[in-house]
């Protein structure tokens, strides 16, 4: 009940920072249904069982079904990492005969390309290009082919540094995709009332701002779901986001702490490009 009730006052929040006029979507853990497809991929044997034990905090079930992915979709997955969703995301996909790009730039694909070379039977298939594509000599996902973006916990990277590229990233993930795809993005949360500088040092990311850089690329407004939502996280630590797990990087310093805390309280928003 509790929770329920701040998740409550979250969103009136939101609506007061300038959000009034669009879709809320109230998208609970009991509130959306995985297809068997889906659901078969969150379950496949090949992901790693680090990465399951995330799935408590992630509900990539729900997010998922959420943003509308379709195993017959290209699917555009920026900035994969160490490959989380990845694991899901491509025999997803191949289930139904989709396409699944995989973008970064420098070494931030190294991850998938582990993946691609320990299961190739999987991961083989993943297709990859460069992101930010900088310069005619990077590789470009074809602009209007993709059904669906994702991205998961990587706005705030984009923002911060010396040299912030979120206007452009927001730009070239518009050109990405076909009209009427979808972008899907999950970001660590900001509580509206904190100061605007924290974006540059602490991880986290205010709705408003993620609203704005993707409406200013063209993007409409489409819904927020609370499934990544987290009532524990005060988004207020010596560390940033990253005292939190998986991170902990304050190591053993209030390490059941933060455990118990568990991961970021998340935005989970989706737009579609008209």
């Amino acid at each position: 009940m509790r929770q329920s009730i701040v998740r409550s006052l979250a969103l009136l929040s939101f609506l007061a920072a300038g959000t009034a006029g669009a879709a809320i979507v109230q998208h609970e853990e009991h509130g959306a249904h995985a297809s068997d497809g889906l659901a078969k991929a969150i379950a496949a044997p090949s992901r790693t069982p680090a990465n399951l034990a995330r799935d408590q905090y992630r509900h990539p079930a729900e997010t998922l079904a959420f943003f509308g992915v379709k195993p017959s979709n290209t699917v555009v997955e920026i900035w994969p990492g160490d490959g989380w969703y990845t694991e899901i995301l491509a025999p997803y996909v191949a289930s139904g005969g989709g396409t699944l790009y995989t973008v970064a730039s420098g070494r931030g694909l190294g991850g998938v390309n582990r993946l691609k070379e320990a299961n190739p039977a999987v991961y083989g298939a993943i297709k990859t290009a460069d992101f930010p594509a900088m310069g005619a000599e990077a590789s470009r996902v074809p602009d209007g082919t993709a059904d669906a973006v994702l991205t998961f916990r990587n706005v705030h990277n984009w923002q911060m540094g010396n040299s912030p590229f979120a206007p452009e990233a927001f730009k070239q993930m518009f050109a990405m995709l076909k009209s009427g795809g979808t972008l899907g993005i999950v970001e660590h949360r900001l509580p509206e009332s904190a100061d605007d500088a924290l974006e540059k040092s602490s991880g986290y990311t205010k709705v408003s701002t993620v609203r704005r850089l993707a409406e200013e690329a063209g993007f409409k407004f489409v819904g927020a779901s609370e499934v990544n939502a987290n009532a524990k996280d005060t988004a207020n630590h010596p560390n940033g986001v990253w005292s939190l797990p998986p991170t902990f990087r304050g190591g053993d310093a209030d390490r059941e702490k933060y455990t118990a805390i568990g991961e970021s309280d998340r935005m989970t928003l989706k737009f579609v490009k008209p």
